[in-house]
């Protein structure tokens, strides 16, 4: 298992992988040097400085979050939100074959470990506001304003 870490314009990003498959991206209070970083992780945190300034929409990493089946149903449904764009958690919850599981979309999002390539961010109510996120709605909401100032 590798562990690394980057700084990024919402706070300290933690890495974690393994077998060259990402399975934890989250922000953690502190920052520890890496020391060497391997060619895959080198490659995530380029795609990340690539997000930070606009200059990347999709993400090119293999990844393998640990979840439930139905958390990684969900995951896999947030990444078809389209870069800059929002899906209410009802529509998650319509395409994923639950209708009334609104909540149940909501708590995997919460539990997402790879914030940003799953993007839990783009989640928000039917009313048009945040809803929630694990790392507070202004980290919320600055995820979604840099995708929206490209």
């Amino acid at each position: 298992m590798e562990k690394s870490y980057y700084k990024s314009p919402i706070g300290n990003l933690e890495i974690i992988c393994e077998n060259n498959e990402l399975i934890s991206l989250k922000i953690v209070e502190k920052f520890h040097n890496s020391g060497l970083d391997t060619d895959f992780v080198k490659k995530i945190k380029i795609q990340l400085d690539e997000y930070f300034s606009n200059k990347r929409q999709t993400f090119d990493i293999k990844i393998n979050p640990a979840g439930t089946n139905f958390q990684k149903l969900v995951w896999k449904k947030l990444q078809n939100i389209s870069y800059g764009k929002t899906n209410s958690y009802s529509e998650i919850a319509d395409s994923v074959g639950q209708p009334n599981a609104q909540r149940a979309v909501g708590s995997a999002c919460n539990k997402n470990p790879i914030i940003i390539i799953i993007p839990c961010h783009r989640v928000i109510s039917k009313s048009g506001s945040l809803g929630g996120f694990a790392y507070g709605n202004s980290v919320k909401q600055k995820l979604l304003e840099i995708e929206n100032n490209t």
